[in-house]
């Protein structure tokens, strides 16, 4: 396999959009040695039906589009971005705050923990931002 795989798909925001995106992520994934059945592979689909969910529903139509990328580098370290042009940065709630929804960032957070990796929003040079998510890529190295 290369030292570094990428891949990119740019969806409208809205709803349908979701399940196109993690459709799309399962597809790479699979390609790239992931066993589309193992938890890693469950784990990546939360992470990005989350973060896509978010960047819908909270860019408040400000963002007609996303962007989902995914690096893989040296069979080592899976990195998903999320990108939407909207400027304003996830907002951590609470944990008194009640409400139906607004937890999308808390499952990633703990996923992304649980799974050994890290969280980091940057700005894009449009007003925008990404949020990246790296994971330790846990694969056999497809050969």
């Amino acid at each position: 396999m290369a030292d570094h795989q990428e891949a990119s798909v740019t969806l409208p925001s809205d709803p349908a959009s979701v399940s196109s995106a993690r459709k799309y992520v399962s597809t790479v994934l699979t390609e790239w040695g992931m066993p589309a059945d193992s938890d890693a592979a469950d784990t990546v689909r939360l992470i990005v039906s989350e973060l896509v969910t978010n960047a819908v529903q909270h860019t408040f139509g400000k963002s007609p589009t996303f962007t989902v990328d995914l690096e893989l580098a040296r069979d080592e370290q899976l990195r998903i971005g999320v990108t939407d042009s909207h400027p304003r940065w996830p907002q951590r709630l609470p944990a008194a705050v009640q409400q139906d929804n607004g937890r999308g960032m808390v499952i990633i957070r703990w996923l992304t923990a649980e799974s050994g990796g890290r969280l980091s929003v940057t700005p894009t040079a449009e007003g925008g931002k990404t949020i990246w998510i790296a994971l330790p890529w846990t694969a056999p190295v497809k050969g």
